[in-house]
Order: structure tokens, then C-alpha cells, then sequence
């Protein structure tokens, strides 16, 4: 029997759809967010304004086809109050990026921001990125261990599920969309899911890559990309990683266009990983950023009604057929036990 609060077993049913699935829309970038704002309109023409009101506009249009948004309160303050009431909303509570003259791209949080605080300001869930790599020096994985049994402490007070997505990497290999790394990835994603679905981490769901690059996957190769992986071994390693995880677990598209990740969902769905939904970003409103550059507002919500929903609904078609509710990992709703925090033992 799973025992698992009020306030967390409430809020997770609300940022899942009447599946039990996480069918959620990521919209929490804020650095590459502008970057891209910025290319696309110009470096004259752009203004923050324009980051603010996009986040709003795919939070308004969106949000009424997913089952929660992920979204930063710096940028998207607008898109959090213009989401769809019954739309879960997951809120950011690390700093974006890492500093690059220190070791180790170490974590860090938000330093005017708290659990409590993001509770006060309606959010159903906190998310933490953090960058790991599980071969790194130990000294480095003690700051980062110990940084998330902080993080998973603080949110067993709030009674607030917490959200970690750990991205992994190699600090000898500096670029993680090559062949070399995508050798290398399957077993880093693995080992990287087994220790934080630990119980002392106390995460609440992990949003992880997929295991592969997929682009190197056989029969999914374009252009002159090699194959790394047979899809058998592809398909070895998604069950390895959703056998290795004792939590719920979602995809995050990282920043794959819209039919790779949907390839990659489906992919996974056949053979055996246990997914319980998705944190798509990019894959379903990349594009939308050139037709707001192009067309404005009104071209980007003509988009957004159209493409994008496109983009939602494809993506919810896949879910429906392959994503597991987050409550099956435990066996199901029957053996939940949900207990008050005030009883706690």
C-alpha cells in the first residue's frame, strides 16, 4: 500500500486528465525563449513584451486541450493567468541555466521564490531541472543529491508535488546531440532514473528523456545521420528505463520537432515503457514563434487554433492509447492509502 497525502494525491489528480494521465504542455523556457523571440522578430524589433504576450496567447488557446501547463512566473505571469481554469498549472522553481564557470553545472532555486509561495499563487506542482551526470565526480553528486532531498523535504511540508527533470549529459563530451554521446545516453538516463526514484528523494514524478537519441534509431535515421541503435536495442533500452523506475515518470520532448517526438511516444507505448504522460514544449508551439513574428497576435492565435491544437490533439491520440495513469506504478487507486498531514505519524 502506497501512503500518500492529501494535498499531493489532490493535486496530481488535478494536472491529470480522466485517465490518470499527465497530458501537460511545457512552456516554462526563458533564456532560449528569448533567443528565439529575438531571431525570429529581429534584434531591432524585439521587446520582452513580445516573450510575455506569446507565453500568454499558447497558454490561452492551449490550455483548454491539455491537461496542465508548466509554466515560469519571470516570462509567462501572463500565460499563468490566462490559462483555462480547469487546467492544472505546474510553476518553475529553479534558475534557469547553470553557472558556467563552476564545476559541475550545479542547481540552483529561485532565490525570492519558495513552495509555500508558489502554492499562494495557485500552483498544483513545482518543477526542478537539474543537469546530471551519474559518472561525475562523487563530490558533485553529493551537492546535487543533497540538494533534491532538500527540495523533496520542503514539499512533503507544503503538501505540493514536486516535478524533477533531470537532464543528463558527459562532461567530457561537449556535444549530447552527437553519435558519440547518443552511445553513451541509454545507460546515463537509466542509471540517472534509478537513483531519483529512491524514496528519499521523495519526487513525485520524474520528467525524463527518452533513452535514445532518435534520430540514430534504425528506420528513423534522416538525411546523413548513422544508426546507433538497432530497434531492438532502442526498444530494449526504453524498457530497461521505465522498469528501473519505481515513480511516476513523463517524456519531455526536448525540443524535437512535432513528428519525432510523437514517433518517440509511440515507440515507447510499444514496447513496454510505462509512461504516465508527456511535458511536451517545443514539439507543439515552436513554430508559432515565426508566425507571431510574421503575423502578430492575430496570426498566432489563428495558429494556435489550428496547428497547435493539431499538434495537442496528436499527441493526446498517443497518450490515450499507450500513457499509463501516474497511479498505476502503485499498483492503482485502490492501493493508495491518502492520509491528512496533521495525522502524519
Amino acid at each position: 500500500m502506497k501512503r500518500i497525502s492529501r494535498g499531493k494525491f489532490e493535486k496530481m489528480q488535478q494536472l491529470s486528465n480522466d485517465h490518470g494521465v499527465i497530458a501537460a504542455l511545457a512552456i516554462d523556457q526563458r533564456g532560449s525563449m528569448k533567443k528565439m523571440m529575438q531571431t525570429a522578430v529581429g534584434e531591432e524589433k524585439f521587446s520582452m513584451d513580445q516573450v510575455y504576450e506569446f507565453k500568454e496567447l499558447v497558454s490561452q488557446e492551449l490550455t483548454k486541450h491539455v491537461s496542465a501547463i508548466l509554466l515560469d512566473e519571470q516570462y509567462g505571469f501572463k500565460g499563468i493567468k490566462a490559462k483555462d481554469p480547469n487546467c492544472g498549472l505546474i510553476m518553475s522553481y529553479e534558475k534557469t541555466g547553470y553557472d558556467a564557470n563552476t564545476p559541475g553545472r550545479l542547481p540552483e532555486l529561485l532565490p525570492d521564490e519558495s513552495l509555500d509561495r508558489l502554492l499562494a499563487k495557485g500552483a498544483d506542482a513545482a518543477k526542478v531541472l537539474v543537469y546530471y551526470d551519474p559518472d561525475e565526480a562523487q563530490e558533485i553528486l553529493d551537492v546535487k543529491h543533497a540538494f533534491l532531498e532538500r527540495l523533496g523535504t520542503e514539499a512533503l511540508a507544503v503538501d505540493i508535488p514536486v516535478f524533477v527533470e533531470p537532464i543528463v549529459y558527459d562532461s567530457k563530451i561537449t556535444d549530447d546531440h552527437s553519435p558519440e554521446f547518443a552511445k553513451i545516453k541509454p545507460k546515463k538516463v537509466i542509471d540517472t532514473i534509478k537513483e531519483f526514484t529512491q524514496d528519499k528523494y521523495h519526487i513525485d514524478v520524474l520528467k525524463v528523456e527518452v533513452p535514445v537519441l532518435f534520430k540514430y534509431v534504425e528506420g528513423y535515421t534522416k538525411d546523413n545521420d548513422p544508426v546507433v541503435y538497432t530497434q531492438e536495442e532502442a526498444a530494449a533500452y526504453f524498457k530497461e528505463a521505465g522498469e528501473a523506475a519505481t515513480r511516476p515518470f513523463i517524456y519531455l520532448s526536448a525540443g524535437v520537432p512535432a513528428d519525432i517526438f510523437r514517433d518517440e511516444l509511440k515507440f515507447a507505448g510499444q514496447h513496454g515503457a510505462n509512461y504516465c504522460g508527456i511535458l511536451g514544449g517545443r514539439a507543439t508551439w515552436r513554430d508559432g514563434v515565426q508566425v507571431y513574428a510574421d503575423n502578430g497576435k492575430e496570426g498566432l492565435i489563428k495558429w494556435l487554433d489550428t496547428q497547435g491544437r493539431e499538434n495537442i490533439e496528436e499527441l493526446n491520440e498517443i497518450l490515450d492509447q499507450y500513457a499509463k495513469p501516474w497511479y498505476e506504478i502503485y499498483g492503482g487507486l485502490d492501493q493508495i492509502e491518502v492520509f491528512d498531514i496533521d495525522v502524519m505519524e
